[in-house]
């Protein structure tokens, strides 16, 4: 072991030498070092809550993000669940009465309420017969010669929907080629 001497503190040994004035602004110093670990301390702590709260907010937001789509959807299928019933009861009409003329004037009745619904929504019906193609509404499935100008639509396979400015689903359409070459040659 050590003699009891030289177990103590180099910095106080080093203080007992220097002079009054030096040993005043050692403590100074000490002081200030002390407060600069404390604020440090405080700042990293700060620093640790915030970023706890963050993540707090970003899980809160991503669970009410949930929570509202869910009840979006939840709008959207209880619009379309009187059709469904009365879908349900024509056919269940149908069933028993076997009565095809009810029946087909139900079913149309449906078929305007799905229309009415559609409208509502601000879902609109896509124009193609003889319109221009457009890439952005229109979807090309063959393209022919045919004596219509080229680009022209001159078939619909299925129709497309447009709800503002957003195509929900594209027209599936036949385009003209124009007229083929042998026939731009005869004319």
């Amino acid at each position: 072991m050590l003699p009891e001497e030289t177990r103590q503190d180099p910095m106080a040994d080093a203080a007992a030498a220097q002079p009054d004035g030096a040993q005043v602004v050692e403590v100074d110093l000490r002081a200030q070092l002390a407060a600069k670990d404390d604020e440090v301390r405080s700042l990293v702590d700060r620093l640790k809550r915030l970023q706890a709260e963050f993540e707090n907010y970003r899980k809160r937001i991503l669970r009410d993000l949930a929570a509202a789509e869910e009840r979006t959807s939840d709008r959207e299928i209880v619009a379309f669940l009187p059709l469904y019933d009365n879908l349900a009861r024509a056919f269940s009409a149908y069933a028993r009465d076997a009565d095809v003329g009810a029946f087909v004037s139900g079913t149309e009745r449906i078929f305007g309420q799905f229309a009415q619904l559609l409208d509502q929504k601000g879902v609109r019906r896509i124009a193609a017969m003889g319109e221009p193609f457009d890439p952005s509404l229109h979807e090309a499935l063959l393209s022919i010669h045919s004596q219509k100008e080229k680009n022209v639509i001159l078939e619909e396979f299925s129709p497309g929907y447009v709800r503002g400015d957003r195509t929900l689903q594209p027209s599936t359409v036949t385009v003209s080629q124009g007229p083929a070459q042998e026939e731009k040659e005869e004319q």
